[in-house]
């Protein structure tokens, strides 16, 4: 857990600046005015403290809970049926193959 003890700020505020930072990559200054449309009143120094000492951490904390994947994985196999007329092919529809069986079945 991040500790937040002896931040003049609240903790949403300091998140909010610092994944807007390191999300879109703005300048501290492009930031301030952000934060102030926003209405909180920060200077670009603590802004630029807030990424340097919090991103690390969010970082960590963000591979904690990242799901690890799997090293096994699968292909279904699909059977795909052309239709070629006159050199040209074409994949029939799934109504279109159940017909095509058919006649195979019948003429087979």
């Amino acid at each position: 857990m991040i500790s937040f003890k002896g931040a003049h700020f609240p903790k949403e505020i300091i998140l909010y600046a610092v994944f807007f930072y390191v999300r879109y990559g703005v300048s501290y200054r492009d930031l301030e005015e952000i934060m102030e449309e926003r209405g909180v009143n920060v200077v670009h120094t603590p802004l630029n403290r807030w990424v340097v000492n919090y991103s690390p951490l969010i970082m960590v904390e963000a591979k904690k809970r990242k799901r690890t994947g799997t090293s096994s994985w699968r292909v279904d196999e699909s059977v795909l049926q052309l239709s070629c007329i006159k050199d040209e092919c074409r994949p029939l529809g799934a109504g279109l193959q159940e017909q095509a069986s058919n006649r195979l079945k019948l003429h087979g």
